[in-house]
C-alpha cells in the first residue's frame, strides 16, 4: 500500500494561497523588487526569521540546521516578466523594451502601470501601433514585435512634451496588471505564477518549520533572488551552500508531463543536466511520499541553479517546482502543485 505523505497533510494551504495573492498583486519587474523584498523581509520577521541582503538586493535567509556538516540553499525568484520605457513618441505614447523573455502578442491589450523615478504611478494599455481593425487593413497581420507596440497612458497627452510633464522618461518601469484569480477548486490563474508560486512554496515550508518547531536536517539558505527573468538572480550564493535545489515552475506542453497539480522534477534544461544524485534523491521521495510528481526535460529553460554554476559556485544542484501552464503568458497552476512542492522541499531537507 503506498504511503500517504509526510508533510503535505500538515502544510498551510491557505496560508499559502494567502501569500501568493499578496506576492501576486505586488509589482516587481526585475531590476524593480524593492517594495516586494520588504515585504518578505516583514513576513520572514513575523515568522521569526531574519532576512539579510546582498549588494544587489536579493534576500538570504539562514535557517540553522541539526548539523552544519552541509548547507543546502533553496531559491526562488521574485522578480517577474515586465518592461520599461525605452522612449516616449511624438504622439505622447511609450515605446518599450521587455524585461525578460515572452513573446510580444501575450501582453497585447495588457493593462499596466509606469512608475517613475521619483514615485508616481500612471496606468496605461499596451496595444499594437495599428491597434484598430476599423483603420488598419493589415491590423491582424501587423508583426507583434517590440518596435509594433506602444503603451496608451490613461491621462490626456497628445504630444511628446504633455507626456514628460507627467514626469515620464526613458528608463521607467513598467508591470503588468497580473488579473489573478484563486478558485475554490484549487486553480489559481495570474501572471507571474513564474515564479511567485514557488516562493508561497518556500513560506509555506518555513511557517511549518516554525509552527511545528521543528529543525532542519542541515543547515538551510533560502535565496530570494531579483534578477532571475534577465538570467543572474543567483549568480552569487554563499561560498558554503553545497547543494542548490532552484524552485521554479514546471513548464507544460507538448511531449512534457507535468500537469498543474504536480510538483515538476526537473533532469535537464538549457544549461545541461543537473545532479544525478540529487534528482534522483528527489524522485525517490516523491514516490515514497505519495507526492504527485512528473520528471521532464525543458530545452528553452534555465534557472537560478544554472546561473550559481555559470558563476562559479562548486556546488551540486537540482530543480524543482509547481507545473505552470502558458508560462511566460496567461499562466495557471493548482493549489496541489504548490502544496507538492513544498512537501517535496521538507521532504529532502528534514533527513
Amino acid at each position: 500500500m503506498a504511503m500517504t505523505s509526510t508533510y503535505a497533510p500538515q502544510l498551510d494551504r491557505t496560508y499559502m494561497l494567502a501569500q501568493l495573492e499578496t506576492l501576486l498583486n505586488m509589482p516587481s519587474p526585475s531590476g524593480y523588487c524593492m517594495d516586494i523584498m520588504k515585504y518578505i523581509e516583514a513576513e520572514a520577521k513575523r515568522l521569526g526569521y531574519s532576512l539579510e541582503y546582498t549588494p544587489k538586493g536579493n534576500g538570504i535567509i539562514t535557517i540553522s540546521g541539526e548539523t552544519t556538516s552541509k548547507v543546502i540553499g533553496l531559491t526562488a525568484h521574485l522578480d517577474t516578466l515586465g518592461a520599461m520605457v525605452r522612449s516616449i513618441k511624438p504622439n505622447g505614447m511609450l515605446r518599450i523594451t521587455p524585461i525578460g523573455g515572452y513573446a510580444m502578442h501575450t501582453v497585447e491589450g495588457e493593462y499596466c502601470v509606469i512608475h517613475t523615478r521619483d514615485g508616481r504611478k500612471y496606468e496605461g494599455t499596451v496595444l499594437s501601433t495599428k491597434a484598430s481593425v476599423h483603420v488598419f487593413k493589415d491590423a491582424g497581420e501587423w508583426k507583434r514585435e517590440e518596435a509594433n507596440m506602444e503603451i496608451r497612458i490613461d491621462e490626456l497627452v497628445k504630444t511628446k512634451e504633455e507626456t514628460e510633464k507627467l514626469g515620464i522618461s526613458a528608463g521607467d518601469f513598467v508591470s503588468w496588471e497580473p488579473r489573478t484569480r484563486i478558485f475554490a477548486n484549487g486553480l489559481v490563474k495570474s501572471r507571474h505564477l513564474d515564479d511567485k508560486a514557488s516562493v508561497a512554496a518556500l513560506l509555506g515550508l518555513m511557517e511549518w518549520l516554525k509552527r511545528e518547531g521543528k529543525t532542519p536536517a542541515y543547515t538551510l539558505k533560502l535565496i530570494f533572488s531579483t534578477f532571475e527573468e534577465v538570467g543572474h538572480g543567483s549568480a552569487y550564493i554563499p561560498s558554503d551552500i553545497t547543494e542548490m535545489i532552484a524552485v521554479d515552475m514546471g513548464a507544460i506542453g507538448d511531449d512534457l508531463t507535468t500537469t498543474e497539480m504536480d510538483v515538476s522534477i526537473c533532469a535537464k534544461d538549457s544549461s545541461g543536466p543537473y545532479d544525478y544524485e540529487m534528482t534522483s534523491r528527489l524522485i525517490e521521495l516523491a514516490k515514497r511520499e505519495s507526492i504527485a510528481y512528473a520528471v521532464d526535460i525543458y530545452p528553452y529553460y534555465g534557472s537560478d541553479a544554472s546561473a550559481a554554476l555559470r558563476g562559479g559556485s562548486n556546488i551540486r544542484a537540482a530543480l524543482i517546482g509547481p507545473g505552470v501552464h502558458a508560462s511566460h503568458g496567461m499562466e495557471r497552476t493548482h493549489a496541489d502543485a504548490v502544496v507538492n512542492t513544498a512537501a517535496l522541499l521538507l521532504a529532502y531537507v528534514m533527513e
